[in-house]
């Protein structure tokens, strides 16, 4: 399965329902009066984290992701069924932006979370809703509340117990194949791993575990250099990194480097990441130029204070006393370094409307509730025109209009509709 770990997709909530004009009719039943049902509620747009995934590749076959609009409302006061929601799977990890802002709208990091991008348009009230003790036969319903619709840019940072970190072709990707059912490219040449890979290692007696392979760092790599960059995110969330350092086809001095490559790209990518626990493993043991290296190597790195194991991936030297070591030490690390996003949250007043001049004679009106009114009105319907005029009358709007000077013959547009500004006296 392709690896992908940013997409932008398009989702939209479902309308809600038309409320419905009806009357009870029934025999010996005299003035039954109104009994036209609401409109459902449309279908909400979720999203849901599982770790049964871990690309976001299911979700780029389509652009666009709708949930079903709410059915209309009935006679007998029965209501419409609500729409179906549309449940979109996501790794766990996934963090949510709207495309348009940039706003971080949640960060999903814990299986099973759920988070609601898009909310259902309510259903429309239907004349039983309108009845009083003075209108005791309204020919009025609304139209379903239409739903929304948004542009989301996920990204996707892994959540791995141990990440994988080295040059190009220290053996990441042949210790991963080692240990686990994993299958990445294995090949002498540098660059074999272009994508994250994951595995899952079983050791009898304890908890499975996670390991994440990271195509190769390169000096730069924090800038853009090589491949590293686009991938580094995903060793934010590890609990332990794994610094594999190749022995077996350089000497003691370009070992050295090597480590300190790594080290320094992680701090220029995030100062954090220099304090995370950090196992050295020397690579390609089976190699004499390795055994002969690995001695003074491992004194080098325990003076600078990391612990250090030697393994050959090919041989199998050494691999299942790595993997009883990470497993004890999975078990005594605190819970994982988790740091969520979480949106700012923002209190600010929206105005009912916003009245703006864009040409000569011409008016555009913005703002959430004057244009779910809009769309909420029937206006075929004389007495649904009539409650449009007085609710914006209410809001406002009429003084504005003349506040502003907006002549009787001027267009106001509203949403997907056009009025002239005689329209809306009484």
């Amino acid at each position: 399965m392709k690896f992908i770990d940013e997409l932008v997709i398009d989702v939209e909530s479902g309308k809600g329902g038309d409320g419905m004009v009806a009357f009870r009719r029934e025999k010996f039943v005299p003035y039954g009066g109104p009994s036209g049902g609401d409109g459902g509620r449309g279908g909400d747009v979720v999203l849901v984290a599982t770790r049964d995934l871990n690309t976001l590749f299911e979700l780029g076959f389509q652009r666009l992701y709708q949930a079903e609009p709410g059915e209309n409302g009935q006679p007998k006061n029965m209501e419409g069924a609500n729409g179906r929601p549309c449940e979109l799977r996501v790794p766990v990890g996934t963090l949510v932006y709207r495309d348009d802002t940039g706003e971080l709208l949640c960060d999903l990091s814990e299986p099973g979370a759920r988070f609601v991008v898009a909310r259902g348009g309510r259903g429309g009230r239907g004349n039983a809703r309108f009845a009083s003790s003075v209108r005791r036969a309204p020919r009025i319903a609304e139209k379903g509340e239409p739903g929304e619709r948004l542009r989301l840019r996920l990204e996707l940072k892994l959540l791995a117990d141990i990440g994988l970190v080295g040059l190009p072709n220290a053996g990441k990707s042949t210790l991963l194949a080692a240990v686990s059912n994993a299958r990445p490219k294995v090949a002498d040449y540098p660059f074999t791993t272009l994508v994250p890979h994951l595995g899952i290692i079983k050791r009898e007696g304890r908890r499975a575990f996670c390991m994440a392979d990271l195509p190769g760092l390169i000096e730069g790599a924090h800038a853009g250099a090589g491949l590293g960059i686009q991938f580094l995110k995903h060793i934010e969330r590890t609990r332990l990194l794994l610094h594999l350092v190749d022995l077996g086809t350089q000497d003691r001095a370009a070992a050295r480097r090597a480590f300190q490559t790594i080290r320094a790209e992680l701090g220029e990518y995030d100062p954090a990441l220099l304090e995370r626990p950090m196992l050295v493993v020397a690579t390609k043991l089976d190699l004499p130029t390795a055994r002969q290296n690995w001695p003074a190597f491992r004194t080098w790195v325990k003076k600078q204070g990391f612990e250090a194991m030697a393994i050959s991936a090919a041989t199998h030297e050494g691999v299942d006393a790595l993997l009883d070591h990470l497993a004890a030490t999975l078990d005594r690390l605190p819970a994982p370094p988790l740091t969520v996003a979480t949106p700012e949250p923002v209190i600010e007043y929206l105005p009912p409307f916003e009245l703006e001049k864009v040409a000569p004679g011409q008016w555009e009106a913005r703002g959430r509730e004057i244009e779910r009114l809009v769309a909420m009105t029937d206006f075929t319907n004389d007495e649904a025109i009539l409650r449009f005029k007085r609710n914006v009358q209410k809001m406002g709007f009429l003084d504005e209009l003349a506040r502003q000077a907006a002549a009787p013959d001027d267009t106001v547009s509203i949403g997907d509709m056009e009025f002239q500004v005689r329209e809306f006296a009484l």
